[in-house]
């Protein structure tokens, strides 16, 4: 199982360009990683967030449908919210960072797996910003 987090600050989704590998390199992805063995899946989202971005969210409802993945896993994205409203994730391991609204979240250069949850990211950011 791999998670993914939809950030939303101010009517705003957070996204992180890819730095490797070189056939993703310059993709958008949604903050997220691999569940580990025992680790609850919102667990994971936390501790990928903080691994990542350097930041604490809190977990909300999930987002969109499971999206099927290559070698049979599943991503599974759940909204989230900073902790501290005033935080400010930073790339640890990607190239850049970016807050997009809701006519910008179509336009990026998003993975396959996150491209296919583009109107479900959309309708997060119409909707309430965090379920």
């Amino acid at each position: 199982m791999i998670v993914g987090a939809a950030i939303v600050r101010d009517g705003a989704l957070l996204a992180q360009q890819r730095a490797y590998p070189e056939e993703a390199a310059g993709l958008w992805e949604l903050p997220g990683g691999r569940v580990e063995a025992g680790e609850p899946e919102e667990a994971a989202v936390r501790r990928e967030c903080a691994e990542e971005l350097g930041v604490a969210v809190e977990v909300g409802g999930r987002v969109g449908a499971d999206v099927p993945l290559p070698g049979g896993k599943v991503l599974r994205i759940f909204a989230a919210r900073l902790t501290d409203p005033a935080a400010r994730p930073h790339a640890v391991e990607h190239r850049a960072l970016r807050w997009v609204g809701p006519p910008d979240v179509g336009d990026l250069d998003w993975l396959p797996a996150d491209r296919v949850l583009v109107p479900d990211l959309e309708k997060l950011l119409r909707d309430t910003g965090f379920a």
